[in-house]
């Protein structure tokens, strides 16, 4: 898989270190070079590329305004590059996928670059899905439904390892793997971790997505659990029953959700 990216930056010599530390990435394919924010622009919509690096402080449009002129096309994924630290959670506002300080470091670079290659993974699993979907609605109707999205086998490859909260002024990068349960309150998550809780602005739907249903379900209407972290299933009377987490916090089954706590008696 080629990741056609486009480097964005007023300083020739910025470019140029990225350049050759992208070198080091052979799927990465540098379809243009870029000094200032009306040049990102018109080089975005005549490419198309699939990843952007985005210097932020930049004379006349700056990173952010770049972001905003091509949201009428659908815009590619952004990794924000800047000497400043201050920019960073209007950075991840912008739904940047990463906020890389200047020099970059190069394990940094890496890191960035996999949380890239998961989500065009991901978009062009869905695209390549729609097109087939698309063929055979013409030559074959009936056989549409065997190809459905919710009956798509999972892959790994595709969710998220780490997510970026920001809370209390404070980006966190929290690894999945240490989320024990998600809980609803309208458009925000609270995000339980052994030691910790934040709060992230999104739907649960959206933040479903993200994850690995292998891994986290829903357990109540407005609950998630991350099924690695129990460690006891204790039945109630009235049909419902509660999990114990690694932590000892317990969490409640609602009926509905009856056929998660299966996973664990067979």
């Amino acid at each position: 898989m080629t990741i056609r990216t486009i480097l964005v930056d007023d300083e020739s010599l910025a470019i140029q270190g990225l350049k050759l530390r992208l070198e080091a990435h052979p799927d990465v394919e540098i379809v243009e070079t870029c000094t200032n924010g009306r040049e990102a622009i018109r080089a975005i919509k005549t490419h198309k590329p699939d990843l952007v690096f985005l210097d932020i402080q930049m004379p006349g449009f700056d990173g952010f305004s770049v972001v905003q002129g091509v949201m009428e096309v659908e815009p590619p994924l952004f990794i924000f590059v800047t000497a400043y630290s201050d920019h960073a959670l209007r950075a991840f506002e912008a739904q940047a996928i990463d906020y890389l300080m200047k020099p970059v470091d190069e394990q940094r670079l890496a890191d960035a670059l996999d949380r890239a290659r998961l989500r065009l993974h991901e978009k062009r699993q869905v695209e390549e899905a729609e097109r087939l979907r698309e063929v055979l609605a013409e030559v074959a109707p009936d056989a549409v439904t065997d190809i459905a999205p919710e009956n798509e086998a999972p892959s790994s490859s595709r969710y998220e390892k780490l997510i970026n909260i920001k809370d209390r002024g404070q980006i966190f990068r929290i690894d999945v793997d240490t989320i024990e349960r998600i809980d609803a309150a309208g458009d925000y998550m609270c995000i339980y971790t052994a030691d910790n809780s934040l709060i992230l602005r999104e739907t649960m739907k959206d933040l479903e997505k993200r994850l690995d249903p292998r891994n986290f379900q829903r357990i109540h209407r407005s609950t998630i659990v991350n099924l690695s972290q129990v460690r006891q299933v204790k039945p109630h009377t009235n049909g419902e029953c509660f999990l114990v987490l690694e932590s000892g916090s317990q969490v409640k089954v609602s009926r509905s959700y009856r056929d998660v706590v299966a996973r664990f008696v067979h």
